[in-house]
């Protein structure tokens, strides 16, 4: 999620133009990224930083990807994603035996990609608020109850996803792109162009008192979304 601290990605990855493209297709708030092209340099960043999740390639040039994985794994609880060459099934047997939680096969699909990070940043979130509550709303996402001044509000599924990365991350810009993926993340491939507005359109219906003029979900022109602080 995008809200409280930012999680940060270790790269490790010696080709320079893999590593920038995953990094772009990744891009998104919350996340930064650290890119190293060798194991020295990546022992580096993981004594200096405090990482969320590792992706790492198999070969590299100073020394094996599987032994920096099981290296990893006997000191640190950090989720490790392992690039191996397509068809490679030695590899990804031996990547789970050493301790890698998933594996992503060259060339991937950017949408596979996105969606098993996803998975494993998940993973290490300690746990997700459930309930948002001020002096007008209170949303208890957990039961699916919604009320506007005590009063019951019917929300749809995809209504509900919109607004919890909404209130959740209460004042910050949410660009289409973050929320298109998050609120539909099986793939926007499938996702009507306008079904985002179309979702946003029928929660100020719902929430603002003139939703044409809304307080809460405005607008940013040219960036995305953001639920207002008050």
């Amino acid at each position: 999620m995008v809200k409280g601290t930012k999680q940060l990605v270790l790269i490790l990855e010696d080709d320079e133009d893999l590593a920038s493209g995953i990094c772009l297709s990744l891009e998104e708030p919350g996340l930064c990224f650290k890119c190293c092209s060798t194991i020295s340099e990546a022992k580096k960043a993981l004594n200096e930083n405090e990482f969320s999740l590792v992706i790492l390639d198999i070969n590299l040039p100073d020394g094996s990807g599987l032994e920096f994985c099981k290296e990893i794994r006997q000191a640190r609880h950090i989720p490790i994603a392992m690039l191996t060459a397509k068809d490679m099934e030695l590899d990804i047997v031996r990547g789970f035996e050493y301790g890698a939680d998933d594996y992503i096969t060259k060339p991937f699909s950017l949408m596979v990609l996105r969606a098993r990070i996803r998975a494993l940043l998940r993973r290490n979130i300690p746990s997700q608020e459930t309930e948002y509550k001020d002096s007008i709303y209170h949303f208890c996402f957990d039961t699916m109850n919604f009320y506007k001044n005590g009063k019951s509000i019917e929300l749809s599924k995809t209504e509900q996803r919109i607004l919890y990365f909404l209130v959740f991350n209460a004042g910050q810009i949410l660009t289409r792109e973050f929320l298109l993926g998050h609120v539909w993340p099986d793939g926007t491939e499938f996702v009507e162009d306008n079904a985002l507005s179309v979702g946003i359109r029928r929660l100020r219906d719902k929430l603002e008192d003139i939703p044409s003029k809304p307080f809460y979900i405005k607008t940013i022109y040219g960036k995305g979304y953001i639920w207002k602080k008050i």
